[in-house]
């Protein structure tokens, strides 16, 4: 009996030294969060008009990144250590959680939204969704680049990104938790700085790009961010559509192209490796559903509804890049659409963006991964029995093999994830939707896109609205990485407070 005490104890007090540790980092995460948040009274230089607003951001971004501060600076332990998988998921559902939460607070002192709406729009932009319940025309510009800079942030894996820049081996078990397990390096540390480089350079090339397009700067500053984060919250209630402009919609796809693409992907890219990302799954699988579904869509909606063939041509191309990317951007509205462009949508919306990238969905990778297993149990079946395959894929330069186990994990994520995608079209339904109107609603929702049929407003049910903020936080975080931290630390927290 004596034995088994001194064994919780040693116990307890290893779990104590963990959770100070996750504490610390997840304060970093927060303090960087605040910094976000803080970020928008940058434009008081442009709009010093709006400078009595500016105290709905200094509160909770100054409390944010204070208390963040010195959680990190006393917590977090000076030898580094490596944090496993689920500790990495602890720390990530709790920074997110504290974000969105603070991140409300904006919305509530400013906009004058209530709870809930806050929360929707909060969760909304840093899990980059882009679903909105603001009234664009009477927000301020403070607001509207508030909305867009945590898109921008939480798009890039802020916190995780960040932290793994300071500390290689725990950095490992973050990256990992966030869903961003390939690195552009050996070292994660490197990796980080890679894509921290990458991403704010398109968003600058972006910004000017947009600007030269014909967009004003405050509009490109805005549209870039959301773009490239494939987040799509816009300045204007028409979206893209507001400005009908050939220029302007191509370099938007370019960017969501951008922000859907792995890292790893657009790395090889702009070192001029151009074998590696022909090879890649991702991008065959891109360069295959894109141009089909927009001439389905040519031929089948757009065709016999806008009054040119060129403008129906680019709208069948920007919808489904939109779509695919899990942007949200639009330059039409879906009203007059007929079913086949509805299904198409909701299809391109569910598969969803790259793996390791700023968009979500179910991810091509897996989807790529499921046909070259079927491919393969296929081949098998026509093989003699004791013949020994694999299913082949290319990651960056290296050729890499499915096995069983990667297959079943696979397999098991896409149940999950139409499990709750039903789950959440059966609710949305039972507030009185319409089918059609319910998959398109939540299929936007759980894969954080952002387009939208009318089902959110500000005026929607308060149920409604919840149903949605839980499908936008599993699907940015992947399912997973909620599931294994929530369970962590219901496991942990007795242990850890009490000794049992």
């Amino acid at each position: 009996m004596l034995l088994e005490r001194k064994k919780t104890n040693r116990y307890s007090q290893f779990l104590r030294q963990r959770y100070r540790a996750i504490l610390g980092y997840t304060g970093l995460i927060c303090a960087i969060a605040g910094v976000v948040m803080l970020s928008p009274l940058l434009a008081l230089i442009f709009y010093p008009e709006e400078i009595g607003l500016a105290w709905g951001f200094a509160l909770p971004g100054i409390f944010l990144t204070v208390v963040g501060g010195l959680l990190w600076r006393f917590l977090v332990p000076k030898k580094v250590i490596s944090l496993s998988l689920s500790e990495g998921s602890v720390i990530v559902v709790l920074a997110w959680l504290l974000a969105i939460a603070f991140g409300t607070i904006p919305f509530m002192l400013i906009q004058g939204l209530n709870f809930p709406q806050a929360a929707f729009e909060s969760t909304s932009g840093w899990t980059t969704t882009g679903l909105s319940v603001v009234d664009v025309t009477q927000a301020s510009r403070l607001i509207l680049l508030y909305r867009s800079n945590i898109e921008l942030a939480g798009g890039g894996g802020f916190a995780i990104i960040a932290l793994s820049a300071i500390s290689g081996l725990s950095g490992a078990g973050l990256t990992s938790a966030e869903g961003r397990s390939e690195q552009l390096a050996p070292n994660v540390r490197r990796s980080a700085k890679l894509v921290l480089s990458i991403y704010s350079g398109y968003a600058v090339v972006g910004i000017l790009a947009l600007w030269l397009a014909g967009m004003g700067w405050f509009d490109a500053v805005n549209h870039s961010f959301a773009a490239l984060s494939t987040g799509g919250f816009s300045t204007r209630t028409d979206s893209i559509g507001y400005w009908d402009s050939p220029a302007v919609e191509a370099v938007t796809i370019v960017l969501m192209i951008l922000g859907t693409l792995n890292f790893l992907t657009s790395y090889f890219l702009l070192r001029g490796k151009f074998k590696p990302v022909v090879r890649n799954g991702e991008v065959r699988l891109m360069a295959l559903v894109i141009p089909l579904c927009a001439v389905i869509v040519f031929f089948g909606v757009a065709v016999n509804l806008y009054e040119t063939m060129g403008k129906s041509v680019r709208v069948a191309i920007f919808e489904m890049i939109t779509a695919l990317s899990t942007t949200g951007f639009s330059t039409v509205g879906y009203g007059d659409w007929n079913s086949l462009g509805w299904t198409i949508l909701i299809i391109l919306m569910l598969i969803g963006g790259g793996t390791g990238a700023t968009a979500g969905g179910i991810k091509q990778f897996r989807i790529y991964a499921l046909y070259r297993a079927l491919l393969w149990e296929v081949k098998r079946m026509l093989q003699p029995k004791n013949t020994v395959t694999e299913p082949d894929y290319w990651q960056g330069d290296r050729r890499s093999f499915l096995d069983d186990s990667q297959i079943r994990t696979i397999a098991l994520f896409v149940f999950l994830y139409f499990l709750v995608f039903f789950v959440g079209v059966i609710i949305t339904a039972a507030y009185g939707n319409s089918l059609p109107d319910s998959l398109f609603e939540y299929a936007s929702s759980l894969s954080t896109v952002g387009l939208s049929i009318g089902v959110t407003s500000s005026d929607a049910p308060v149920g409604l609205i919840w149903t949605q903020i839980v499908g936008m936080f599993l699907g940015r975080l992947e399912f997973f990485t909620v599931f294994v931290g929530i369970i962590r630390l219901f496991k942990d927290l007795p242990a850890v407070f009490f000794g049992k």
